[in-house]
């Protein structure tokens, strides 16, 4: 088994408190398969929408995520699966996905220090 990073990209939705319970509902029931399936290593977190970005051999720092970007990466999750193939097929239960967002699905590289 190896791990695996999910990152979920999408749009600044803009929802009501019932659609924001709803889709926390789906959230919650696909962490809980993963988990329950011995996929989910880390749930990971959601990540703020402001940040910088440090660039370039002069170490520029600059505002980010910027507005418009076709789509911000709004959080994480690390998972275990067999190969990049089943991570996806993981990754295909993303409630993301019914609304339009994607998941960035990327293998996580073991370094011996």
């Amino acid at each position: 088994m190896s791990e695996f990073v999910f990152l979920y990209r999408g749009k600044d939705w803009t929802t009501s408190p019932a659609e924001m319970q709803q889709r926390m509902q789906k959230w919650s029931a696909w962490m809980k398969e993963l988990g329950e399936k011995g996929h989910l290593r880390n749930p990971g977190h959601p990540l703020e929408r402001t940040g910088k970005f440090v660039e370039g051999k002069q170490r520029a720092v600059v505002d980010g995520p910027f507005a418009e970007a076709k789509d911000v990466i709004g959080g994480y999750t690390i998972i275990e699966a067999e190969d990049v193939a089943h991570a996806v097929e993981l990754s295909k239960g993303c409630p993301i996905l019914d609304a339009g967002g994607a998941v960035e699905v990327r293998p996580i590289m073991k370094l011996t220090l």
